[in-house]
């Protein structure tokens, strides 16, 4: 089912350039069903950050369910400096007397740079290669600049926590994604947004919309 998943997504967002690279659900959880949700988005980037929040905000709302933004909720101050466990136990505490059950948190956990060959270039991958046809193909190497094209990959991690007063406090789901050289803000949130979605929906932890 996991690799029918995978590979489903991969079909629909072929021209796109999220890729989703691994996913866990906790194996105690086969549904769920929330009423509130805080989200966060973790970036230094506050106009990502702020179209993040704002359109998964969209989504859940679209889905009768309340949808926080954390910009909306934790004061200016709350970023400024770093918490400690403590007290961030005390907020956890404070979101579960104010009846939100779950919080989804999205972090960049890294940048990776990359460079390839460019594609313009023709390349022979077998191994009875001459010396002067190797050289031959591959002289671009001193003269042009575009031989290599170099992009970034930012890897992000998104995280469903329930925290739930009843229930013990745990990791829900956790998927792995990959941004590769994004370009738009607007173009990288959405399809971020559209491959979070369509995946929750498919492991049951967010209901579907109503088709009207």
């Amino acid at each position: 089912m996991k690799s029918f998943l995978f590979l489903l997504f991969t079909l629909l967002t072929s021209c796109s350039s999220i890729e989703l690279v691994e996913m866990w659900k906790n194996p105690k959880i086969d549904s769920l069903s929330v009423s509130k949700v805080l989200i966060v988005g973790m970036t230094s980037n506050m106009e990502a950050r702020k179209q993040f929040e704002e359109k998964l905000k969209k989504e859940f709302e679209s889905r009768d369910i309340e949808a926080v933004m954390s910009l909306d909720l934790f004061e200016p101050t709350f970023t400024a400096e770093k918490k400690s466990k403590q007290e961030l136990r005390i907020v956890e505490q404070i979101l579960a007397t104010s009846y939100f059950d779950a919080i989804l948190f999205t972090k960049i956990k890294g940048i990776e740079n990359k460079i390839v060959y460019s594609e313009t270039f023709k390349q022979k991958d077998y191994l009875d290669i001459k010396f002067k046809d190797d050289y031959y193909l591959n002289q671009e190497i001193f003269y042009n600049p575009e031989y290599y094209r170099k992009f970034n990959i930012y890897h992000a991690e998104t995280s469903l926590y329930c925290i739930c007063p009843i229930k013990e406090r745990e990791l829900i789901w956790k998927g792995y994604i990959d941004i590769v050289d994004p370009i738009s803000i607007q173009e990288t949130v959405n399809d971020y947004i559209n491959l979070l979605v369509f995946v929750l929906e498919e492991e049951n932890l967010l209901k579907k919309k109503d088709i009207e």
